[in-house]
């Protein structure tokens, strides 16, 4: 009877050890197998706009703690001061000089240019790498069926807003589900019943489960904060509901005047337009705190899947932050250390917060002032894949720099131009910054010269001072780009 007992005894023994093995969540994937990627890409968020890098009128707790557990970077540029230019340099590795969408430019009444059927995305790379692809949220570089559709540029699922004009509105009357258009009931442009940022949340944490055992490399795009101002009446509104002054924006109720505002409901309705907003400024910290609440559940799903360790997350911004619909970037200081916002060529228009978390690879609490910009993502990310890097694009891997190794490579100059407002040209070139307005009117218009080491709110030209250095990005302004005849950089 005890030789019988004892037997037993062994063999729940070794299960139990078995299972606490397996279960563990201290267990670490295998070294070999490629890390899964979760990049995520606010919407207008400024380089102040999170706590972390200095924002005081609220917190943001859950993209904080990623920066304490991981890498952030304070030297980080986006791919253009709008969305449609900036995410076609994220996808390709190349900037605004080379990428195939340089301005934003609707193709119909739904829809953007479409990027080129022959354009290598890093969706394309990551697929052909073994990942399974998944976008979520805005996509703004071709509409469905055309040769820009996410599915036909790499990615296995779409789920959110093709347009970025409709994407304008937090309760769309629809969204797609790659080729089908979901018409989302309660929707009606009078109606705000399905909050558009939530359902799409939830559709990326549902690609997070049912790929948990294999790569996966998930897009997630977001819509917050960009214009409009609104949000959920729920206990994160109710934090911020009494907290400021306010200046109300849009429909004057008092008076029934209308000023800027375009309401659900309103005979003028337009799908592009922004809804009034009573409390713009209780809005805006609503929605910065619901996007944190939304990467803190992404992080805490990770972790439930045990797949956290080998999982690369990424938070950054498309550019910097806007002043449609009533936000109010000064009050927030959203722009941080840095001068400018959106659709700026100053560093408040392009630098933007990125943070990096890897468990298995990344020590907590990393800072770098490594300079890199958002076409850097598609050569970082293939290294990690394993892929082969592509030729003839612009972004260097920024491998060594998230692994903490002394041998990053280094960007000669970075280089920007910008299609609206008559104009516009930038070169980061070491510690100097470059910036020439007003190009279409004046091909060789004066360069602004700063000094960011010594000035990084770009207040004092220098240019006077410094004629060969200016010499220099004149020379680079003129070599760093190629025509585009989609998209014609009048004067040059």
């Amino acid at each position: 009877m005890q030789k019988y007992n004892l037997k037993w005894v062994l063999i729940y023994a070794l299960l139990f050890l078995g299972c606490k093995h397996h279960n563990s969540p201290e267990a670490k994937p295998q070294e070999t197998s490629k890390p899964n990627i979760i990049y995520i890409l606010a919407d207008d968020l400024g380089y102040g706009d999170l706590s972390v890098y200095g924002q005081k009128k609220f917190r943001t707790p859950n993209i904080d703690k990623l920066a304490e557990q991981g890498l952030l970077f304070t030297q980080h540029y986006s791919g253009s001061t709008v969305c449609a230019p900036s995410r076609s340099a994220l996808m390709t590795g190349m900037h605004t000089g080379h990428t195939p969408i340089r301005g934003n430019k609707s193709n119909t009444e739904e829809g953007q240019f479409p990027i080129k059927a022959g354009a290598l995305t890093v969706a394309e790379v990551l697929k052909k790498a073994g990942y399974t692809t998944g976008a979520f949220g805005k996509w703004g570089l071709g509409f469905i069926g055309t040769e820009g559709d996410p599915n036909k540029q790499g990615f296995d699922k779409f789920y959110g807003y093709n347009c970025q004009g409709q994407a304008h509105r937090y309760y769309p009357t629809h969204l797609w589900d790659n080729q089908q258009k979901v018409v989302l009931e309660g929707n009606d442009t009078k109606n705000t019943m399905v909050y558009a940022p939530d359902l799409i949340h939830k559709k990326a944490l549902d690609f997070i489960k049912n790929n948990a055992e294999r790569p996966f490399f998930l897009y997630a795009p977001s819509v917050i904060p960009h214009a409009e101002l609104i949000v959920p009446k729920d206990s994160i509104w109710n934090r911020f509901e009494n907290t400021y002054e306010e200046k109300p924006w849009g429909n004057d109720k008092s008076t029934n005047r209308r000023r800027k505002g375009n309401d659900y409901g309103a005979d003028n309705y337009h799908p592009k337009g922004y809804a009034s907003q009573e409390k713009p400024r209780a809005t805006f910290a609503a929605m910065v705190s619901r996007l944190d609440k939304q990467v803190g559940e992404i992080v805490q799903l990770l972790e439930q899947l045990r797949i956290s360790e080998n999982t690369l997350v990424i938070f950054t911004s498309d550019n910097g932050p806007h002043m449609e619909g009533g936000a109010d970037p000064d009050f927030f200081n959203s722009s941080g250390i840095v001068r400018g916002r959106k659709r700026d060529l100053y560093e408040g228009g392009i630098r933007v917060p990125m943070i990096v978390k890897w468990p298995s690879t990344i020590k907590p609490n990393r800072k770098t002032d490594h300079i890199s910009a958002f076409w850097d993502i598609l050569p970082t990310l293939a290294e990690l894949a394993g892929a082969e890097i592509p030729k003839d694009i612009d972004g260097i891997s920024m491998v060594p720099t998230i692994k903490g190794t002394n041998n990053q490579p280094k960007h000669k100059h970075l280089y920007w131009e910008f299609h609206e407002q008559n104009g516009k040209q930038a070169i980061r070139f070491g510690d100097w910054k470059g910036i020439r307005l007003n190009v279409y009117d004046n091909p060789k218009a004066p360069i602004e010269l700063y000094d960011l080491s010594k000035d990084i709110k770009e207040l004092n030209n220098v240019a006077d001072e410094n004629p060969e250095i200016v010499a220099q990005i004149e020379t680079l302004m003129e070599t760093s780009r190629t025509d585009n005849p989609d998209f014609p950089f009048k004067g040059n």
